[in-house]
């Protein structure tokens, strides 16, 4: 058995195997999310910005003209406030600055572009409150991982000033889902399938285009982004497409870190409390934030 703390994780996953309905999918994450709790000294307030739910939290010392805004992940179809809480918060105090986690909504019921619009609301209306964009960072994991990317595009295509960084745990990049990982990983990754990906996928897109740059970033002209940092497993199926990413985004002359954690599995800081590793990620994005958003 390792020390990592990941075979804890991966007996949670194991214990609560994914079920058919689409509510209990949503359940199912929530519990799994949330199973190891958050710290008591995190102060959570609810909100709405741009008439987007949301949520604050804040940490002892945390500078409040600072922000991370956060996009959990999901699919895009499950995924909430309370699923991620404890990976927004830490992810704050890792960096001394407040989090707002920010509660887009899901597909189908919402396909493709609701997600953006919210996300684009969202950070439109921080800008308004008179928050610079050099004060905020953006970040999120899987799906939220390619929201993020998604609204820097459209972001900088609009002309709009963008974030000052952004953080992408285990994005999921690609919705055309050609990464070779999705085969070579297989047999390690406890929580996504080739299958999984294009059920989430066909979900999500409606009538949209699986190849556009703004569902599949893979597919974009990543100039003029900020920097970046990646972090992903290697233990699971999207390696690809984190590893993808990052080197176009190199391509395009965009400053980007790669942290490729060995034995990780999808979206391991979520776990954080029992995962040392996921410790460690936390502390390293939490360093990357500090050195990119200004005072």
């Amino acid at each position: 058995m390792n020390d990592d703390g990941i075979d804890e994780v991966r007996r949670l996953l194991v214990s609560k195997p994914r079920p058919t309905t689409l509510a209990e999918r949503r359940q199912r994450l929530d519990e799994i999310g949330s199973a190891f709790g958050v710290a008591g000294d995190i102060r959570f307030e609810p909100t709405r910005i741009g008439g987007v739910e949301a949520e604050w939290s804040t940490t002892p010392g945390s500078d409040d003209s600072r922000v991370l805004v956060f996009f959990h992940g999901g699919g895009y179809a499950s995924g909430s406030i309370h699923s991620h809480r404890g990976m927004a918060a830490e992810a704050g105090r890792a960096a001394g600055i407040r989090a707002v986690a920010v509660g887009y909504r899901l597909a189908p019921e919402n396909p493709y572009p609701a997600a953006l619009q919210d996300a684009r609301a969202v950070y439109d209306a921080l800008l308004a409150s008179g928050l610079p964009a050099t004060r905020i960072a953006i970040g999120g994991d899987s799906a939220g991982g390619n929201l993020s990317l998604a609204l820097m595009l459209s972001l900088r295509d609009a002309g709009k000033p963008l974030p000052a960084c952004a953080w992408l745990v285990s994005p999921w990049t690609d919705l055309q889902m050609t990464g070779g990982s999705l085969a070579t990983k297989a047999s390690v990754d406890p929580i996504i399938s080739k299958t999984y990906l294009q059920e989430l996928a066909a979900s999500f897109l409606g009538d949209a285009d699986a190849g556009s740059p703004l569902i599949s970033p893979i597919h974009a002209d990543l100039a003029g982004l900020p920097p970046l940092l990646v972090q992903v497993g290697s233990a699971e199926t999207l390696l690809d497409d984190a590893i993808r990413i990052a080197a176009r985004a190199a391509s395009a002359d965009v400053r980007v870190t790669l942290e490729v954690w060995p034995h990780m599995i999808h979206a391991w800081p979520l776990w954080s409390a029992r995962v040392p590793a996921g410790r460690a990620a936390l502390k390293s994005a939490g360093a990357f934030i500090r050195a990119h958003v200004s005072s």
